[in-house]
């Protein structure tokens, strides 16, 4: 595959059809990291393996404006897992990226591991092959995860009480350093509303009545939107189960709407549309 992924790099640089090929490297850390490739000459750099974690799509805004006044954005092509193609779905849907201007290089997966552990993301998954692609690199894998939602069943078994205990005893290990923020591809608000001025949403105080408006705001921002990649729990260096949140609205959106997010580039999320008369399910 990794031949594959360097060939297709190397001749979308050099016939210009695109500026830029966002993919992964090996960093000096022993971890991959990743990669932008602006020269031919520099994509034997890409890699491809089981530690492959990031969603790349939230680079993607980065090319979104032109580089000059007077010009058109960048073309750039992006190597793109299962789970990650849904995140683009979200945002060709919500029209922050242009699909023109995108070369999405799909790649088969077969689930990404840490420590050799595979991950839980990936035993829920039941993608394979990325939803969007203009070239897919390798072959459906045999085995496919299950969503079962077996952790938020566990949550939503404790009382009230028990509930608003563990998410007090979780959250209040939040620095509010906003990483999860920033991973995050459906977050790409230029002026976030927890740092607005007017009105003053949040002080610069790092206290338990902040840290829980900001994740309770940014779980209904993601409501109907969260395409699950976990990128925002992978990220976070208190180690909070943030896609506990995620994945109970998730649930609810699916159960209430029968729909799950970045399925495709076409269908809006239910929570952004309103048709008259309708009704929600009892």
């Amino acid at each position: 595959m990794i031949d594959q992924i360097r060939a297709k790099a190397r001749e979308l640089l050099e016939s210009g059809q695109v500026s830029c090929v966002i993919g992964y490297e090996e960093g000096t850390r022993g971890r991959v990291r990743p990669a932008f490739i602006y020269k031919p000459e520099d994509v034997d750099r890409l890699v491809w393996n089981e530690r492959c974690i990031h969603n790349l799509v939230v680079y993607l805004r980065q090319f979104a404006r032109p580089l000059k006044r007077g010009e058109e954005p960048p073309r750039v092509a992006i190597l793109v897992k299962p789970c990650d193609s849904r995140s683009l779905n979200v945002l060709l849907q919500e029209k922050q990226v242009e699909r023109e201007r995108v070369y999405v290089i799909g790649l088969a997966c077969e689930g990404m591991r840490v420590d050799g552990q595979l991950q839980e993301r990936c035993q829920r998954c039941e993608d394979r092959i990325p939803l969007v692609y203009d070239l897919l690199v390798g072959e459906k894998p045999q085995t496919v995860g299950h969503e079962d939602y077996a952790d938020v069943e566990e949550l939503e078994r404790m009382s009230p009480r028990e509930r608003l205990d563990f998410w007090l005893r979780e959250l209040d290990r939040c620095i509010l350093c906003y990483a999860c923020r920033q991973a995050c591809p459906a977050c790409y608000c230029s002026e976030c509303v927890a740092e607005q001025l007017d009105p003053l949403w949040m002080g610069i105080a790092i206290d338990l009545p902040r840290k829980w408006f900001f994740h309770t705001m940014r779980a209904y921002h993601l409501a109907g939107r969260c395409a699950g990649c976990n990128a925002c729990e992978q990220v976070c260096p208190m180690d909070i189960p943030l896609s506990l949140i995620y994945r109970k609205l998730v649930k609810e959106v699916e159960t209430l709407f029968s729909y799950k997010a970045g399925l495709d580039a076409e269908t809006p999320s239910p929570l952004a549309t309103f048709e008259k008369g309708e009704e929600l399910p009892l």
